[in-house]
């Protein structure tokens, strides 16, 4: 009788215990806690990472909007420039052109660099005397190593044919100087170097381009073989477009 009495309780409790177990485990089973934690911990670098594309990516939408400013200013600042003269055309100077690169340079602010990192190239689209569309000047600086995208101060529209230099600016924005006037024509090119996520972005190219008809009466001929440009006493140094440096 002691013996199945004992069986009994012996029976009882085990099955205590497994109910125990069983209520343990699913306990265990709806603690979240833990894998909240784990999610977490998979989630913080992906986060980071959108955080730091994020903020390159605004770094860069600010660097395309000031090149875009630095062009419009520098062919705004140009087409109104001038040093009036007594009883004749107001004239275009050297030490204009440079007023106006200088600042330029110091729009974009030391962070962007803008004559260290890229090159801003300005012509002046004139008729010449056949008539003809051609760049009768042109200025830059800025050490980044580009060119302008339609030629080289002389370069003349060709007698015949639409073919070759015909203008300056893209297809249907493509514009012409007309008779006795000015085209001040701005190309500013800059490398946009990634500041956080380096390892992440290479250098992005931006280029951006600006016109304006140069505002009043303004004597196109120049000094003697100046295309339009003068230089007077005490000269200022051209910035010629072969020197590629960020220095006046």
């Amino acid at each position: 009788m002691s013996g199945k009495l004992t069986l009994a309780r012996l029976s009882r409790a085990v099955s205590r215990r497994a109910s125990r177990l069983s209520v343990f485990r699913r306990l265990m089973a709806s603690d979240q806690s833990g894998s909240a934690i784990m999610e977490f911990a998979f989630a913080v670098p992906i986060f980071v990472l959108l955080a730091v594309v994020s903020l390159e990516m605004v770094n860069l939408k600010l660097a395309k909007s000031r090149v875009s400013q630095i062009t419009f200013t520098v062919a705004d600042n140009l087409s109104r420039a001038k040093m009036s003269v007594p009883l004749g055309l107001p004239r275009l100077r050297e030490v204009d052109v440079n007023d106006t690169l200088i600042g330029a340079g110091a729009q974009g602010g030391t962070i962007m660099n803008a004559l260290t990192n890229g090159r801003i190239i300005v012509s002046s689209l004139q008729r010449n005397s056949a008539g003809r569309q051609t760049i009768a000047w042109q200025r830059c600086k800025g050490k980044l190593v580009v060119t302008s995208s339609y030629g080289v101060q002389g370069t003349t529209q060709p007698n015949t044919g639409t073919s070759g230099f015909q203008g300056m600016g893209r297809d249907t924005d493509m514009v012409k100087a007309e008779p006795n006037s000015a085209i001040i024509f701005a190309e500013v090119s800059y490398d946009y170097k990634p500041i956080i996520a380096k390892w992440l972005f290479t250098t992005v190219r931006l280029r951006d381009e600006a016109a304006f008809y140069v505002r009043d009466d303004r004597d196109l001929v120049g000094g003697p073989a100046a295309n339009g440009m003068y230089n007077p006493s005490p000269t200022a140094v051209v910035s010629a477009c072969n020197l590629y440096n960020d220095t006046f």
